[in-house]
């Protein structure tokens, strides 16, 4: 069952079949689901409608599904993407994940399976805390991230944060100045263990120094610890 009551999906996929197996097989577990089949009928769906994922499709005719996330992304919306692709070969999963997507599944999948990756992205939206103690609020140079809201901030201007981005957040402020082993952060997140989830994890923290570090190849406050993984080190 879903874990979130009544959370909305978008899926987009350009398979009619696909759309539409998809569809009763989610609502059987209990989301509520939109379709559309393409990036352009997406966006018209979206201009009126917010939902809590989007599940779309890699290779659609016209604007292909990594496009569309990096779009979406540079347009300011944080719902959390996964992505569907038929290609199994790690560029195409970096690709995704660096256009701003929270996790990928290979086709062919299992239902469940994919049913397993939507509940793990929804518990790891900002609303689901994992932080308990220690300091309310971090500061990172000029980026400040309030603990108990799951916001980064730039000045007067909220960041956007993906639903994984915020989790790591959460992880690393569970235990500033701690080093986390990537294999731990692949843990944590939920995600299946393997040296190919954690390449997954280098790449999204990648994206969050962006984020947060005035000179993302020189880290001063989302560190690399050689040897142990990384480190939130703030001031």
């Amino acid at each position: 069952m879903n874990d979130t009551p009544e959370a909305h999906l978008l899926i987009i996929d350009d398979d009619e079949r696909i759309r539409g197996l998809l569809q009763k097989f989610l609502i059987r577990h209990g989301f509520w689901v939109t379709t559309a089949r393409d990036a352009e009928h997406a966006r018209r769906i979206l201009t009126g409608l917010e939902f809590d994922m989007i599940v779309m499709d890699v290779m659609m005719p016209g604007e292909d599904g990594i496009s569309l996330t990096r779009s979406l992304r540079e347009g300011g919306v944080s719902t959390p993407i996964l992505l569907l692709t038929a290609k199994g070969e790690t560029e195409d999963r970096i690709a995704g994940l660096e256009a701003g997507a929270d996790d990928y599944l290979a086709k062919p999948f299992e239902p469940k399976e994919l049913l397993l990756r939507l509940n793990a992205i929804l518990r790891r939206m900002p609303a689901d805390t994992l932080v308990d103690q220690g300091p309310k609020m971090l500061h990172l140079g000029p980026v400040r991230y309030n603990v108990e809201r799951g916001e980064m901030w730039r000045g007067e201007e909220l960041v956007r944060l993906t639903s994984t981005e915020s989790a790591l957040m959460k992880i690393f402020a569970s235990c500033p100045n701690e080093p986390v082993s990537r294999a731990k952060l692949v843990e944590d997140l939920g995600r299946d263990t393997g040296q190919a989830q954690e390449r997954a994890v280098d790449v999204q923290i990648t994206r969050l120094r962006r984020k947060i570090e005035t000179d993302p190849k020189q880290p001063r406050y989302l560190q690399t610890v050689r040897g142990e993984g990384y480190m939130l080190a703030p001031e």
